[in-house]
């Protein structure tokens, strides 16, 4: 049995239980697998809670009851050791079902809808204790006809998993090819360290460590950008530009498992104007939830996804998208 054998088979169970029961049944099947002390990570209006009651009120009910016969479409699932000494699984994909009752007061379709999700799972003492959750909540409003904000400088879809089709690491990966993949993102996020004294972003220092055919998979409101070039175009210079003052914060879940690497984090920024077609301002606001899952092919990085939750970054200077789209789409007269 490999090393992360254990811990791969607890969360795929938690995920299966979870698919299979019904809004009802969702604080039953937490309860079996979180400790008493679990904590979650979620993206705005979500936000942090405490306890698996409080998780499934806030996030899972509503999300069940809004997308019947929900199912989870993996593209990603690995495990590791992060540097903090903890064990995390990481599972990225989409979150599939009808769209049938509004979720966050989201106009219904009827229809199939997908739901962008990123999900962080430490595990210790054979109990999920932490769980950070990312969703793509403008990418679920673009889907249903309600796209909040002007148009984006990348292309957003549904995006597919790894080109190479092996994401899905049940069983454990060689530790080797890990160690390799992580130095690749190190030697990545150095050159980025060593840029940022600078609002250039030179062609030369980014075929370093990506591969030319690159795909960078950003989140709905910034879109996706293929080869070297549009992603430099179409999201680098607008954020290396359009967003000054940046101060990182702490990376967590950071490991490696075979060709993939994945972390997330945090920054605080200020727009001098443009980004996401919004103007400027002299206010500092938080990117809660800049989540990379990076896989390395041929020694170099070939696709990126990347969540942010620029819903809370939004919010913090004043624009509630849901708020605003709910008064639009869903007048009270």
């Amino acid at each position: 049995m490999g090393k992360y054998q254990q811990v791969k088979r607890l969360v795929r169970d938690y995920f299966e239980d979870l698919e299979k029961c019904s809004p009802e049944q969702v604080k039953d099947v937490l309860k079996k697998y979180m400790s008493e002390d679990y904590r979650w990570e979620g993206v705005y209006p979500f936000m942090d809670q405490e306890g698996t009651d409080a998780v499934a009120e806030v996030f899972w009910i509503p999300l069940k009851k809004a997308l019947a016969h929900m199912q989870r479409r993996q593209d990603v699932f690995m495990a590791g050791t992060a540097k903090d000494g903890k064990t995390w699984v990481m599972s990225m994909g989409q979150f599939m079902g009808l769209y049938d009752q509004e979720l966050l007061n989201i106009r219904r379709t009827c229809k199939m809808q997908h739901l962008q999700y990123a999900e962080y799972s430490c595990v210790e003492n054979g109990k999920i204790t932490h769980t950070a959750m990312f969703v793509d909540l403008i990418g679920f409003m673009n889907e249903a006809g309600v796209y909040p904000l002007p148009q984006s400088t990348g292309n957003y879809f549904v995006y597919p998993g790894p080109r190479d089709h092996n994401g899905l690491m049940f069983e454990d990966a060689p530790e080797e090819k890990a160690a390799k993949s992580m130095q690749v993102v190190e030697d990545m996020v150095n050159d980025l360290i060593e840029l940022n004294a600078t609002m250039d972003a030179p062609r030369e220092v980014l075929e370093r460590t990506w591969n030319e055919d690159m795909i960078w998979y950003g989140p709905c409101g910034i879109g996706a950008s293929y080869t070297i070039d549009r992603y430099q175009r179409q999201h680098q210079l607008p954020f290396r530009k359009q967003l000054v003052d940046k101060k990182c914060n702490d990376i967590n879940a950071y490991f490696a498992e075979g060709d993939f690497v994945c972390f997330y984090s945090s920054m605080d920024v200020t727009p001098t104007g443009g980004w996401l077609g919004m103007p400027g301002g002299n206010k500092s606001a938080h990117l809660r939830g800049d989540i990379d899952i990076y896989y390395i092919k041929d020694g170099k990085i070939s696709e990126n996804w990347c969540f942010i939750d620029l819903p809370y970054w939004l919010s913090e200077q004043g624009l509630d998208i849901f708020k605003r789209t709910a008064e639009i789409m869903n007048p009270q007269l």
